[in-house]
């Protein structure tokens, strides 16, 4: 193992979740004591958690021309210069959208290699197990290869596409040498069928709400070993509320065929003991498999934003061999439903007070500041608007207690290619949130941007309407949006979403109570910038929630009012007191911090620092409002 670089080896929950404030401490102690209850057969020598981070200094090459892939550079090529990863390459893109690039043309083509040596500790030989490799994010499109020979992902792919959720490789035993090459090619573009969310693009220029493109290594990566035959890190969670019942989603990639032991572990935080057990045999074959199974929880303390209670889960998988593969992760039990006019968290009505959060570049640490804020201005809802994410923050969100809404990042352009892409971000995007309760709502297009056509091509509401009857019958934990703020589709006059949402952005108090008003009433047409409903005739009489998605934006030239963050505060509390006339299930401020030019944040990016009064987008006296500064704890069975 090499120290230039700075490669260090620890526990897995020390990097990639590390402590905060509001964090869970004492992760592996907890596990530690319920060692009684799991698995006693040996396990694999290898230390849980286990992993070398590889982030760092590493040599670094533009490849303008195309050249690197024709003339190997995988095989043996100096690369000129050297940079950080994670680091995107956002500078290069930039530079040939102002400057021109390799064909002249100035489309934004970037193409960058990066590589470096690391090793592999001795005890992590000795065992034999596969050596994992773990790309945190990088894209659009990524190759590696191990020491010149290329590597497929885990899921089968020679090139990986895609920019905002981690992939994995498994690295070939064979061609692992004492000292070992690893060189990645990153390839991206300004190309508007691939998911951009507002990332800049051929279709949409930088300037006013479209930032700058982000590509390239955006988040770690490290190697990690893993078992032979083992459970994915990968787990869905539904939950039963009045029950007491949760169903488990989990994935078993095995290459020995036989006959499994699954051992399932449920205990509060605060508890030595657990609160629920299951065994289950199950008979696999080589490959990979879907199984889901069923604990009840005696007592179960159900998850809110008023009383976030969390529990842990394990499970182990044990092989004919005696090694057990193991997971581990908290979830909580939550229900969250649209029946009539209004929302319902585990059975009781609750208005949704949102705020639109868009990251942007934002470290891990800007953003943890950023949600504490966001608990202290009085939302309980933050809908994260078209980009992927850090999935540290849909922890965060579970143990301070923040409903979270999540949107594919979409094209910017209609066609069966960009289709494809957005259902593959989305199936990659589910395997990361399918476990978290903060996780409520998820939107697949905004504001018809990637479905421009939808008025007018049959192909494209279809699509819409699928995917969200496939989410609906596979993820109930989720409402689903079709195409947020406007252009819903309605199939005979049913709409292919669980929301109806607007987008309304006035600075006039009388004419919002108008637009508000008619909204309310059924009016579908002039409230919204393009029309409310398309596709079949559409009569709103309450029966699905209405939320005003997005408003205010107040200080944003294309949007009006007060530029000074010291005079918003007024407008924003009589726009929120016209909501409370209406039978209005929630709303969305736009939004909670400054990005690029869109000068309307009502938080100070890097410091966190509220710009108004704390409480100012509370509606009522809701008791979840304010800093949480540490997740409620369970104890064997209820919250403590």
């Amino acid at each position: 193992m090499t120290t230039e670089d700075k490669v260090i080896q620890q526990s897995h929950d020390d990097v990639l979740d590390p402590p905060t404030e509001e964090a869970i401490t004492g992760e592996r102690e907890h596990v530690r004591r319920l060692a009684p209850f799991l698995d006693a057969r040996p396990r694999s020598i290898v230390r849980p958690g286990a992993f070398v981070l590889l982030d760092g200094k590493w040599r670094f090459e533009r490849d303008p021309e195309n050249h690197g892939l024709a003339e190997r550079w995988y095989v043996g090529h100096d690369l000129s210069a050297t940079a950080l990863w994670p680091g995107s390459v956002a500078a290069q893109i930039e530079a040939d959208t102002d400057h021109g690039d390799r064909d002249g043309t100035g489309n934004g083509d970037v193409i960058a290699w990066y590589e470096r040596e690391f090793t592999i500790p001795e005890d992590w030989r000795r065992t034999r197990n596969p050596i994992q490799l773990t790309f945190g994010a990088c894209g659009y499109e990524t190759r590696v290869w191990l020491n010149g020979v290329p590597l497929t992902t885990t899921e089968g792919e020679a090139v990986h596409l895609g920019e905002y959720t981690s992939f994995s490789y498994e690295l070939p035993e064979e061609h692992l040498h004492a000292v070992n090459r690893l060189t990645v090619r990153v390839a991206d573009s300004l190309d508007p069928e691939r998911p951009r969310g507002k990332q800049e693009s051929r279709v949409y220029k930088r300037g006013g709400i479209w930032y700058q493109a982000i590509s390239g290594p955006v988040r770690s990566v490290w190697l990690e070993p893993v078992e032979r035959n083992r459970l994915r890190s990968r787990l869905s969670v539904v939950s039963h509320v009045t029950e007491g019942l949760v169903e488990f989603g989990v994935t078993t990639r095995v290459r020995d065929p036989g006959r499994y032991r699954l051992h399932v572990v449920v205990a509060g935080l605060a508890s030595d003991e657990p609160c629920a057990t299951l065994d289950a045999t199950l008979d696999l074959d080589a490959g990979e498999r879907r199984q889901h199974l069923v604990v009840r929880i005696a007592d179960a303390a159900p998850w809110s934003p008023a009383n976030p209670v969390l529990y842990r889960v394990i499970a182990q998988l044990t092989g004919v061999d005696g090694n057990v593969s193991q997971i581990e992760t908290r979830f909580g039990l939550r229900e969250f439903e649209a029946r009539g006019s209004q929302f319902y968290l585990n059975g009781e009505a609750i208005y949704l007070d949102g705020i639109l959060y868009q990251p942007g570049t934002a470290t891990f640490d800007e953003m943890r500041r950023h949600f504490r804020a966001i608990r202290e201005l009085g939302a309980n809802l933050v809908r994260v608007h078209i980009t992927g994410i850090d999935p540290r923050i849909y922890a965060l969100a579970d143990e301070i207690g923040l409903l979270l809404w999540l949107e594919v990042p979409s094209p910017h352009s209609s066609s069966e290619r960009s289709r494809a892409a957005h259902a593959a971000e989305l199936a990659r995007m589910l395997v990361h949130f399918a476990s978290q309760p903060s996780v409520v709502m998820v939107s697949l297009y905004n504001e018809s941007w990637g479905a421009q056509d939808i008025a007018t091509h049959d192909e494209t509401r279809a699509y819409i309407a699928a995917t969200r009857a496939h989410l609906r019958k596979q993820y109930p934990q989720f409402l689903v949006i079709d195409n947020d703020g406007w252009e819903h589709v309605s199939t005979e006059g049913r709409l292919e979403s669980d929301v109806l949402t607007a987008h309304v952005y006035e600075t006039d108090v009388d004419q919002w109570r108008d637009v508000l008003r008619r909204l309310v009433g059924g009016d579908s047409t002039g409230v919204t910038a393009l029309p409310l409903v398309v596709g079949d005739p559409f009569f709103y009489a309450g029966q699905v929630p209405l939320v005003i998605s997005e408003w205010g934006g107040f200080g944003f030239s294309a949007y009006g009012g007060p530029t000074d963050p010291d005079a918003r505060a007024e407008p924003i509390r009589a726009f929120k007191q016209v909501l409370r006339e209406f039978p209005i299930a929630g709303d969305v401020y736009t939004q909670a911090t400054n990005v690029e030019e869109e000068t309307n944040g009502l938080i100070d990016a890097a410091s966190g620092e509220l710009l108004v009064p704390r409480g100012l987008l509370q509606t009522g006296d809701r008791a979840d409002v304010g800093p949480r500064v540490a997740p409620v704890r369970t104890g064997a069975a209820r919250a403590s």
